[in-house]
């Protein structure tokens, strides 16, 4: 091991973590003020101003020291990879699982550092027990890895899957709590909902559901990929059963790695989809708690690693100020897109949304909205639900109004 090496890695730690963690916004405190300090955060990121990622909602830029960080990592390995010297890699592992349980308000014990939020959702699909009379109940927007799996599951095993639809453009927490209610029975074992929609952009009530759900017993699981990183997380005031999400969205963090909670209840319920070198020599799992889940074989120790750097660059500025910069640049986009006459499908308040901004765009014109937001306007969105933006901590005042330019300009495609 290069002793030189890990000091590097350790000073890019400490950069991440050197962020000044404050307070979030107060209500009424102008967003200019906090825009000197956002700008900082922007030069930690390395993409350049001519093509401005504006899609979270599918893949973020990484900060330097998160990718710092998996380089030296992988180089480590590469020149030894002998098991003496990758043997601390459990130590970084659960350094930053531990982490990563705080960014969300759990306990180290309920959190599983898994590959994504569609292996995460597969784990629960997979390993809750069901049957024939059984009945599960879908958000019709989720993703297809929260919905479509379960299809193919119930296929197999003869349960029922119900899927309710919430109004397109609610008015109130209780126009979306409503039809879940409406459509819960007594044989429903699961409802399986999404955070934050990435085809529409709602915030769903998750707190309320979850009561709803457990005062008739229910598994309540929700798919937070497009809520981790983006909105401060609390597993036990949120409510949630199991929790999945994924690294590389807003968290900024390493690709291929995720993250599935499970309150320490449901464990020893939950039946993992994959038994590997790690699990143990019998029926009953080694791990400890939500551990068993992750028993899947080789992994990329160096980006397990480095979520622990990612979580300490959420840290260092707050995940309630991130949020409220989410939400701020959010609201400066849908109110700029909203003076131009174009129609949203986006709720306008922040409690029925979060960093997902969707412009109602017709089906023929969405890639050429998106091809020429791009190519002439430097702004890099995609065609989900219409055309969609989901603006980060990265992003800047300058960018929204570049964005806001080039929905001026192609205002004819749109409305």
């Amino acid at each position: 091991m290069s002793t030189p090496h890990f000091t590097t890695s350790r000073r890019t730690f400490i950069r991440a973590a050197a962020l000044p963690a404050v307070l979030p916004l107060a209500r009424g405190v102008a967003a200019a003020e906090d825009e000197p300090y956002f700008h900082r955060v922007r030069r930690e990121f390395p993409f350049g101003e001519e093509k401005v990622p504006m899609n979270a909602a599918n893949l973020c830029p990484s900060p330097r020291s998160v990718a710092d960080r998996v380089s030296e990592l992988t180089r480590d390995i590469d020149r030894d990879c002998s098991f003496q010297n990758r043997g601390k890699f459990s130590r970084f592992t659960e350094a930053a699982r531990s982490a990563v349980a705080a960014q969300i308000g759990a306990s180290p014990d309920e959190t599983a550092l898994v590959r994504n939020t569609s292996e995460a959702n597969n784990i629960v699909n997979a390993g809750v027990g069901f049957g024939p009379g059984d009945d599960i109940v879908l958000w019709d927007q989720n993703h297809p890895t929260n919905n479509v799996a379960w299809d193919v599951r119930a296929a197999r095993r003869g349960f029922a899957v119900r899927r309710v639809a919430t109004p397109r453009h609610p008015k109130s927490a209780a126009d979306l709590v409503a039809p879940f209610v409406d459509a819960l029975r007594p044989e429903t074992k699961v409802l399986s909902i999404t955070h934050v929609s990435n085809v529409s952009g709602i915030r769903l009530p998750v707190r309320a559901l979850a009561d709803e759900a457990h005062a008739r017993g229910i598994h309540f699981h929700v798919d937070g990929a497009q809520s981790f990183g983006a909105v401060a997380l609390d597993m036990e005031a949120m409510g949630a059963d199991t929790y999945s999400s994924s690294s590389h969205k807003w968290f900024c963090g390493p690709k291929e790695c995720g993250v599935l909670f499970v309150n320490a209840s449901r464990i020893p319920e939950l039946w993992p989809s994959v038994v590997a070198p790690g699990w143990g020599n019998d029926a009953e799992p080694d791990p400890v708690g939500a551990r068993k889940f992750e028993s899947m074989g080789q992994r990329d120790d160096a980006c397990l690693a480095a979520m622990e750097t990612t979580a300490a660059f959420h840290a260092g500025i707050g995940p309630e100020r991130i949020e409220a910069r989410v939400l701020d640049l959010a609201r400066r986009l849908k109110e700029g897109i909203r003076e131009q006459g174009i129609p949203l499908v986006t709720p306008m308040p922040d409690a029925l949304s979060a960093g997902v901004v969707i412009v109602e765009t017709p089906a023929e014109a969405r890639r050429e909205v998106f091809s020429r937001m791009y190519e002439e306007h430097g702004i890099a969105g995609s065609t989900s639900g219409g055309f969609r933006l989901s603006p980060h901590l990265y992003n800047t005042g300058e960018h929204i109004e570049r964005a806001l330019a080039g929905l001026t300009a192609l205002r004819s495609l749109i409305v």
